[in-house]
């Protein structure tokens, strides 16, 4: 019951957290993807997965930071970002860090069009009282990836390994 409610309701939270961060200030701060990756044990323990298995998801969670850190390098993405999609990696592991890095490569590539579109028009006035709106519309701001990195991670979830490890838990 414990890795169920890790897996279905501290992740989720958790992400959401980062992605409504990063739509309101661009950052994500490192507590939250600290938080991200210390539930996971917390998860390896109740789930009771062998070291082989916390092997695999510690070897996607470094192959996440490698990815990255490699696309922060080329200022693709955020710090923030890179943290976090390396702490999404170790949740779902070497099986499910590919079907995830998709998912979120196209909702990032589907937020950015969207924020360049409406970007184009004027910014209702009604909005334009909020700061943080007001940085979201201006074309020389970024795109906010933890969105697409936490959509990514939702809409994958329930076909996930750990999903069903939690569920069988």
């Amino acid at each position: 019951m414990i890795a169920e409610i890790l897996v279905i309701v501290a992740l989720p939270l958790l992400l959401a957290f980062a992605a409504g961060y990063d739509l309101a200030s661009f950052t994500i701060p490192n507590f939250l993807n600290l938080a991200v990756i210390a539930v996971f044990p917390l998860f390896a323990l109740a789930a009771g997965l062998t070291l082989p298995a916390v092997g695999l998801h510690l070897m996607a969670g470094f192959a996440g930071l490698a990815i990255g850190f490699a696309l922060f390098a080329f200022g693709w993405i955020g710090g923030g970002d890179a943290k976090l999609f390396a702490g999404v990696a170790l949740w779902l592991g070497v099986k499910d860090l590919m079907p995830y890095a998709l998912l979120a490569s196209v909702f990032g590539g589907f937020l950015a069009l969207a924020l360049l579109m409406l970007r184009q028009w004027p910014l209702p006035q009604n909005l334009a009282r909020h700061a943080w709106i007001i940085r979201l519309h201006d074309a020389k701001s970024g795109i906010p990836y933890g969105v697409a990195l936490a959509a990514g991670a939702f809409i994958l979830l329930p076909n996930t390994e750990i999903f069903r490890i939690a569920a069988g838990a």
